[in-house]
């Protein structure tokens, strides 16, 4: 259940009152009510709109004390907003339905007013209030998930006039002046004591706000486009405030809000002008993104089926599918972000469904370059659906190393002289200039998914299979080759430990096995090795092959001895600079010792791609629980880990049984994989309901 509470504590807006002109109860609930005169008190106003943007209760809170109880009571997230907030009831809405994370913060682009807290925002998260250097001012609303919740009554306990208690700070960087970002954050009274706008003490929202973050509380901020809110502080701002509002009709905004803000060059201009109006329409016959997510899933297997056929007309016609697929792909999201219908399980599902696409297509294009007689289809394909894979992981970890990064921001400016400095000065200098074309060439460059799906069905369809896979692969190549260079550079001189932050054995998928075996310093170094002995194992295998031999037995046992030495890193520390290329590295390894495996033992190459996609599959689902800081799946443990699945293939292929061991890790794997998905999605969620009882 989610509550709302409206906190009518500042002096500017006045003692809360009922229709009915008495003064309201603490804490009593607040009914809903139908449309208001003009010249309504804010708080009666602002209850209302929360009920309508979602709330199940809505309660007037007086001042911090009585928030506190209220807090300490609910069981689900909690709104919370300031009684001087003039806003569309959407951009509550959106507040309390953002997807981003469980604790997000309402931030305006609006000068500071005196006693409203300044804060500096870097990759979405609100990384300093009260700053000197602030990109925002504190909107007066947030959602706080049910797990923040004693952090919010503890921030509000103290607000009210408690003395502060550094030592109960969950961040030992809170403590230690020399690691905290900013050194008022070892003192959260200090953070609560005057606003940057120097106009005297913070307001009680404010106040706790700035109590959240100097507890080190993850928050995120939530901007407002397109939409109005503003925080007034008298009848002729609110005056103007509610004329702006008045202004802008919410539905359009709403329609253009579900466009995202920033996207891709091809998305932008070829799909996103037009996009809408499906999305729209989808909204009105009552599709929902999963729906939407699923169709697209069918147009993408289609063209591959096309692609694979080959002739002139099915490879056109496989071209347009994927184009429209790739439309539907951005509806799905735009649909969820216009009807705020969000759920971890449609995150998860787009995550998972934008991969299984892409490979699938890769798989259409293998088979008709192989069909059109060149012998080594598959090849390409598997190496694109390798590439793509290890360069997302590297994108997943470099994402996790430099949020971690923002929320250390004296590190990361600590060397502004050097390289990494000046790469990360010059990169935001071109974010910022939206629209230029070196901002277009910049995220262009990368080789994103719109232009991964554009060249393909181009190349394809222009100049088939072959053509497509090739280009792929080598725009893919440089791709990497330029993000991967720039990264190490700047994360070299960000020095932040990024990997010390998680789960490091669950993410690496390391397994059983690796917890049994001694521990081994330096992980990128024995990962490095271990991708470089399975690589050149694949050279060798592919060279004896070719040539009508076998592989000599010692080359997969000496390349599983150096697999087996990166598995020894799985416990030691992962605090280098570089340690977040860990797991990109060490799928690499795994991928490339898989094919090697069934090169050398003559395996079908629809059979090694089929273990590797669904290799994929499960490590992806890692990645889509990395990013939503998730546990484990149910059956991770069943999946044996990277060094195990390694072993058993060496052993199925110096037996002389490398099909068979493929087919049969192939087949296990994916039925692991379909009831892990069940078990996470449909049954443990329905016993969290209560829908299902336990056995016993």
């Amino acid at each position: 259940m989610t509550l709302a509470i409206v906190l009518a504590a500042d002096p500017a807006a006045g003692h809360p009152t009922e229709p009915s002109g008495r003064p309201a109860e603490p804490g009593r609930p607040v009914e809903p009510t139908a449309g208001r005169p003009d010249g309504e008190p804010l708080t009666e106003r602002l209850a209302a709109q929360w009920r309508r943007a979602g709330a199940d209760d809505v309660r007037i809170a007086a001042d911090l004390n009585e928030l506190a109880d209220l807090v300490a009571a609910a069981t689900g997230p909690v709104l919370v907003s300031g009684a001087d907030l003039v806003a569309h009831t959407a951009v509550l809405k959106h507040l309390a339905t953002s997807p981003v994370g469980p604790t997000v913060a309402l931030v305006l682009t609006d000068p500071p007013a005196p006693g409203q807290a300044t804060v500096r925002e870097e990759r979405g998260q609100v990384v300093e209030v009260d700053a000197a250097d602030a990109s925002g001012v504190f909107g007066g609303a947030l959602r706080v998930g049910t797990a923040d919740l004693p952090a919010l009554v503890e921030a509000a306990r103290r607000a009210a006039g408690a003395a502060p208690d550094p030592a109960s700070a969950p961040d030992a960087r809170l403590t230690d002046p020399a690691s905290a970002p900013d050194a008022r954050l070892t003192d959260p009274a200090s953070a609560l004591a005057v606003g940057a706008a120097g106009g005297g003490p913070l307001g009680a929202v404010d106040r706790l706000v700035a109590g959240l973050a100097a507890r080190g509380t993850l928050i995120f901020a939530q901007r407002v486009r397109l939409l109005v809110a503003h925080r007034v502080g008298d009848e002729a701002q609110r005056a103007a405030a509610e004329a702006a509002v008045a202004a802008v009709d919410e539905d359009r905004a709403e329609l253009k809000l579900s466009v995202k803000e920033r996207d891709d060059f091809f998305t932008t201009f070829f799909v996103s002008t037009w996009s809408p109006y499906v999305t729209k329409a989808a909204a009105r016959i009552g599709i929902g993104p999963t729906g939407v997510t699923m169709v697209s899933v069918a147009f993408a297997v289609a063209a591959a089926v096309l692609f694979g056929a080959g002739g002139r007309l099915a490879l056109v016609a496989g071209a347009i599918l994927l184009y429209l697929g790739f439309v539907l792909d951005c509806v799905d999201g735009q649909l969820a972000r216009y009807t705020r219908h969000f759920s971890a399980w449609g995150g998860w599902l787009d995550t998972m469904a934008d991969r299984f696409k892409e490979y699938v297509v890769y798989a259409g294009l293998g088979f008709g370059a192989t069909h059109a007689g060149f012998r080594y289809g598959w090849a390409l394909a598997l190496a694109a659906m390798t590439l793509q894979t290890v360069r997302h992981m590297t994108d997943t970890w470099y994402g996790a190393l430099h949020d971690e990064a923002a929320r250390r921001p004296k590190v990361v400016t600590a060397d502004a002289g050097g390289i990494g400095g000046k790469l990360n000065a010059a990169s935001t200098r071109v974010q910022a200039d939206t629209g230029s074309v070196s901002y277009w060439l910049k995220r262009t460059v990368v080789f994103p998914i719109g232009e991964r799906w554009a060249l393909i069905a181009i190349a394809a369809a222009l100049f088939g299979p072959l053509v497509a896979l090739v280009a792929v692969l080598v725009w893919g190549t440089l791709a990497f080759a330029y993000t991967g260079g720039l990264r190490t550079l700047r994360a070299r001189w960000m020095r932040v430990p990024v990997m010390a932050t998680v789960d490091a054995g669950l993410h690496r998928d390391d397994g059983l096995l690796a917890r049994t075996l001694p521990t081994a310093r330096r992980p990128l170094l024995l990962a490095v090795l271990g991708a470089l002995g399975s690589a050149g194992t694949l050279v060798w295998a592919l060279l004896a092959v070719h040539g009508g031999g076998d592989l000599p037995v010692f080359v997969p046992v000496l390349a599983l001895v150096l697999l087996l030495g990166a598995a020894q890193g799985s416990r030691a520390p992962h605090d280098g600079s570089l340690d977040w290329l860990v797991p990109a590295a060490l799928r690499a390894a795994e991928y490339l010792f898989a094919i090697a495996v069934g090169v050398a033992g003559r395996a079908p190459a629809w059979l090694i791609f089929g273990y590797v996609l669904v290799l994929t599959l499960h490590h992806y689902d890692l990645t889509a629980r990395l990013e939503k800081r998730q546990v484990a799946p149910p059956l991770h443990a069943a999946t044996l880990g990277w060094p195990a699945r390694s072993v058993l293939l060496a052993i199925g292929l110096i037996a002389g049984y490398a099909s068979i061991a493929l087919a049969t890790m192939t087949a296990y794997l994916f039925v692991v994989f379909v009831v892990s998905v069940v078990l996470a999605w449909v049954v443990l969620p329905a016993r969290a309901r209560g829908g299902v009882r336990s056995p016993g």
